[in-house]
């Protein structure tokens, strides 16, 4: 199977993820005010809402926004034209779901059923781009995005059918309490709408529940839902309304007159917050600062070496609140090839989420050809690296290292569920030159003997999309209680964590 397939394949694969995730936090977002000005349509041209995503104990994890942009014709027909993106940003991206989506959907003004969409999903190597066109043959079903403003028009109540993925499924919105909420966008009274769907108990989502705004606008204020992998609230931080361009008349021209010049009080300037070094990380995260864990390096059973990985030290790196995670080479065999002494690679990445900022690998003996420095924008997922044109890959993608590091606090339980027996974590990893989807496959805990000690750990096989490393059958296990790496294998290679008192795994 060519490259290109691996990767489509691996990219579709995730996409079954994200498209699980993206449904129902949309249902929540594509929403306008019932407009009085564009009788009889349920959408106001101009409006634009904005949600922060909350994952957990983790703010700011991503941010979805969505813009009643126009109206106008497309294909002969009138139709609204809705504007939309979502991203997962750090950790949500590698223990919920990595999601980089945007959507445009023109919807008849009189009906609100869909017309046309265009979806683009970026969340893997090469974007792809998704037509559903009903120009000829008009749809009697909504979609995510029209389906709330239905739900809006009705009240939050009702029970009406939406199709995702050429599937065709039914959502019920039941009212329930009275609520108020207070966001960053203002103070709000709201009555909270419970949902209830199929598609909910097939991808794993329970307990939805939006607050929608009492008043005639309907504007879900926040929406929350459960998974096996945390709880997720999307909050609404920004309401805008475009203002109409005023037409401009032309007028006489005033004659000047001379007006007193205000000189402003200067105010007290605040005294930055003294930064400190080295401070705690989250609990939620799996280690602590100053972890060092060292590993005896085998090649077919042959010792050869020793590699020790280190959340070095939380310090500033260009400016901002960074945390230094190194592996280094720190004895080698005689004969040895492959490594040389010294050899590391190092990452500084958010100390929160992870999520790399920075990435170096200098290798002096039979690996000197990965020897690289790579670049991430955190902000905008650009990746710069080796002279090239930097390219444009998913938020939050990880390196190699921070990914060693982040698995730990990604729940990787096997289901228990009958009838999707699969749990499978996805995330976005630099690899050479470009970013791929890993999937992490996890298994049952199970003993393993690392010299002479019987330990609990928890298979996890990992998929890279890339056919070169796959053939390798990368696997990793993690102590079932604290999560710490005891075995890598890639290939004919081991790597076995040296057992010292204080991270013996029970």
């Amino acid at each position: 199977m060519s490259n290109y397939s691996n990767q489509t394949n691996s990219r579709l694969t995730s996409c079954v993820l994200s498209s699980s995730v993206f449904l129902f936090l949309f249902l929540s977002l594509f929403a306008g005010r019932t407009s009085a000005q564009l009788q009889p349509t349920n959408f106001r041209v101009g409006e634009k809402l904005t949600y922060s995503i909350s994952f957990g104990k983790v703010e700011d994890s991503g941010y979805m926004e969505i813009y009643v942009a126009s109206r106008g014709l497309i294909g002969g027909k009138d139709s609204v034209e809705i504007r939309s993106k979502f991203k997962t940003l750090g950790f949500v991206s590698a223990t919920f779901a990595l999601i980089d989506e945007t959507r445009t959907v023109f919807a008849a003004p009189d009906t609100g059923l869909p017309i046309f969409i265009r979806r683009t999903q970026n969340d893997g190597p090469l974007p792809i781009e998704t037509i559903s066109n009903y120009l000829k043959n008009p749809s009697s079903n909504f979609d995510p995005v029209t389906l709330i403003y239905k739900v809006r028009q009705a009240g939050g109540t009702g029970s009406y059918t939406f199709n995702e993925g050429e599937t065709i499924y039914t959502a019920t919105f039941l009212n329930g309490k009275a609520e108020r909420l207070k966001t960053s966008a203002g103070e709000y009274d709201t009555t909270i709408s419970t949902v209830q769907s199929e598609y909910l108990a097939v991808n794993g989502i329970k307990d939805l529940k939006i607050n929608f705004t009492n008043d005639e606008d309907r504007i879900p204020v926040l929406f929350r839902f459960k998974t096996a992998k945390g709880e997720c609230r999307i909050t609404l931080v920004s309401s805008h309304m475009d203002e109409p361009t005023p037409t401009v008349k032309p007028t006489p021209t005033p004659t000047p007159v001379p007006t007193p010049v205000v000189v402003a009080t200067p105010r007290p300037t605040a005294t930055p917050l003294e930064y400190v070094e080295n401070q705690p990380l989250l609990p939620e995260l799996g280690f602590a600062l100053g972890e060092s864990l060292s590993y005896n390096l085998t090649d077919g059973g042959k010792r050869f070496g020793v590699v020790t990985i280190e959340a070095k030290e939380r310090k500033l790196f260009e400016q901002k609140d960074s945390l230094l995670l190194t592996a280094t080479v720190t004895a080698i065999e005689p004969g040895n090839k492959t490594f040389a002494l010294g050899d590391s690679i190092k990452a500084q990445v958010d100390p929160d989420t992870l999520a790399p900022k920075w990435f170096e690998g200098k290798f002096g003996g039979g690996l000197k050809a990965l020897n690289q420095t790579v670049v991430f924008d955190p902000r905008t997922g650009i990746i710069s690296f080796g002279g090239t044109a930097p390219i444009d890959g998913p938020v939050g993608t990880h390196s190699l290292l921070s990914l060693i590091y982040a698995m730990r606090s990604f729940n990787l339980k096997k289901s228990n569920v009958p009838g999707n027996p699969v749990n499978d974590t996805r995330v976005a990893v630099f690899w050479e030159t470009q970013p791929y989807v890993f999937t992490l496959r996890p298994d049952v805990p199970a003993d393993l003997i690392i010299n002479g000690e019987k330990i609990s750990a928890q298979l996890i096989t990992i998929n890279t999309g890339n056919p070169k490393l796959d053939t390798l059958g990368i696997k990793v296990w993690l102590g079932s209680v604290n999560r710490i790496p005891i075995r890598f294998t890639v290939g004919t290679f081991q790597a076995d964590l040296i057992i010292q008192p204080k991270n013996i795994v029970q």
